[in-house]
């Protein structure tokens, strides 16, 4: 058991030099989305314990547009990039 481990352990690769330039690169692509998605939520925790408002509905509303503009933003990008 122990030399199965072994050979399992030496299989996996050696990540402790972080991520790759590629993977940040995908981040950094992605960090529009996921700033929306906090604001969103932002929004989705202000009003949990309370009765909406319109000024609360507005902001929920304004949100989850950004969300949706930042997707389709990166989208748009991913197949431009691929059709370059």
């Amino acid at each position: 058991m122990t030399n199965r481990t072994v050979r399992h352990l030496a299989a996996v690769p050696n990540d402790d030099d972080g991520p790759s330039a590629a993977e940040l690169e995908a981040i950094e692509t992605e960090m529009p989305v996921v700033l929306a998605e906090v604001e969103l939520l932002d929004a989705q925790i202000a009003v949990l314990d309370r009765v909406l408002s319109e000024v609360d509905a507005r902001r929920l509303r304004r949100a989850e547009r950004r969300v949706l503009a930042a997707r389709r933003a990166v989208a748009n990008r991913a197949v431009r990039e691929v059709g370059a």
